[in-house]
């Protein structure tokens, strides 16, 4: 599959660097010299320097030949215009874009069709989806929903005094009374997918797979406090903190943003009449103190500043808040903040590349994609979700006869609603939708690729 990407910015970036590890043809439109030298001298691709919505630069990239179109670039407004620019030049070429102005967003999804958009993506509406869902359902640092949100992987982080902690993995649903799955383990930066002996240490990131009401059972047996929250604190009226906060409202929750823009947050009252601006520094202690960190149930760091927001979610910790949530920006050095207690770490640009790589896996597979594709373990093991068809091998087959490839797990099977964690006993039959975990450089493109034979 041809694939041209305009744009070489930190979504531009992040797909670069996913689908050339996976053998797609890139072609990469960037109209700053610095960022295409960087690009070309990283990857084994194509590089045009230009306007990406200009026929000339296209046609030199031979838009006309190409499968698809993905426009990042900064500006919703070229995104727009190479999109409906390549589609003249190419009918059959798909397009996805990034649109960030909430202005746009209903504009866009009525008039799909007439900017010729096979699909539009905003990282930071996806941002504050997923931060508002953690903190409306808290107890865990992430949570990946798969069978239509009747099983989840989610993330805890192992304690001293957790009853997890040099517990083999062989023995937890005995000692903690419910049916879950540790499906990967992150430590020390390395990512492991754990066989049963597997031994958990203080500090490892644990990925548990299970049905909803057995994590809810988990929660209880390692004493983790699930208090919903009632007030948010907001460091940064940025577009992440609009969304979620007009999200946030709707679900009865009290918001107050802080921004150092007298500007922007005049814009945020105006917009968001039922929460409480305040024009100040959320870097500065006494500015947070004086706004009530120590009082909020859940405080969420959103300047554009990764330092600065790892900085303050430290504070917010140090301050006992109950539950932390920190946007990062550039997420490629995750595992140095392993052992801070930032709480949940959420990345829009890793949200966004999540839904552009399922989108192409399941174009370029047609017959059994990916229904979900979630990247888990800071984006070394990737999860996913698929349905079993005609076309699946091993039907109807106990587990114990089946031989996976190295470092493929199967850690769910959903029938009719229900959820598995799958035994040596366990079978799968068409109609079921199965979860499953891979590490390691492999691509499950689909289903029949987890299998060893």
């Amino acid at each position: 599959m041809k694939i041209l990407i305009a744009g070489y910015g930190k979504i531009g970036a992040t797909l670069v660097r996913q689908l050339s590890g996976e053998g797609y043809e890139l072609t990469i439109i960037e109209s700053d010299p610095d960022k295409m030298e960087e690009c070309i001298e990283l990857y084994d691709v194509m590089g045009i320097e230009g306007n990406c919505a200009s026929m000339e630069v296209l046609r030199e990239a031979k838009v006309e030949s190409a499968d698809l179109l993905i426009a990042m670039t900064g500006q919703d407004e070229i995104n727009l215009l190479c999109c409906v620019t390549a589609h003249h030049m190419n009918p059959k070429i798909s397009t996805i874009t990034r649109i960030k102005n909430p202005e746009y967003s209903g504009q866009i999804t009525s008039m799909q069709g007439a900017f010729a958009l096979s699909m539009a993506v905003n990282p930071d509406f996806q941002a504050a989806k997923e931060i508002s869902r953690l903190i409306r359902y808290p107890g865990f640092l992430k949570r990946d929903t798969f069978a239509k949100s009747n099983a989840e992987i989610v993330e805890l982080k192992v304690k001293k005094d957790s009853a997890l902690n040099g517990l083999s993995l062989f023995r937890i649903n005995h000692t903690l009374k419910c049916q879950v799955l540790v499906c990967a383990v992150l430590r020390g930066g390395e990512a492991i997918i754990p066989s049963g002996d597997f031994v958990l240490q203080e500090n490892d990131r644990i990925f548990v797979t299970a049905s909803n009401e057995n994590l809810n059972e988990l929660l209880k047996r390692l004493n983790i406090i699930t208090h919903k929250a009632t007030t948010v604190l907001i460091a940064g009226g940025s577009r992440i903190g609009y969304y979620l906060a007009k999200n946030l409202i709707l679900h009865g929750i009290s918001v107050q943003i802080v921004d150092f823009k007298a500007r922007r947050c005049r814009e945020l009252a105006a917009m968001l009449p039922e929460a409480v601006i305040v024009e100040g520094d959320a870097s500065d202690q006494k500015v947070l103190d004086r706004e009530g960190i120590g009082n909020c149930d859940a405080f969420v760091a959103l300047t554009g500043m990764d330092e600065t927001n790892v900085l303050m979610s430290l504070y917010a910790d140090h301050r006992k808040v109950p539950q932390t949530i920190t946007k990062l920006g550039r997420a490629e050095n995750l595992h140095i903040l392993e052992n801070l207690p930032v709480g949940s770490i959420v990345s829009p640009k890793d949200l966004v590349t999540n839904i552009i790589i399922r989108y192409i896996r399941a174009k370029k597979s047609k017959v059994g994609a990916a229904l979900t594709m979630h990247l888990i373990a800071d984006g070394m093991v990737e999860a996913e979700e698929f349905r079993v068809t005609q076309e699946t091998r091993h039907c109807g087959e106990k587990l114990k006869d089946i031989r996976l490839k190295k470092n493929v797990l199967l850690a769910g099977i959903t029938r009719k609603g229900n959820n598995e964690i799958p035994s040596g006993e366990s079978v799968f039959l068409e109609g079921d939708t199965l979860i499953v975990i891979s590490g390691g450089d492999q691509v499950i493109e689909q289903i029949n690729d987890i299998f060893a034979e």
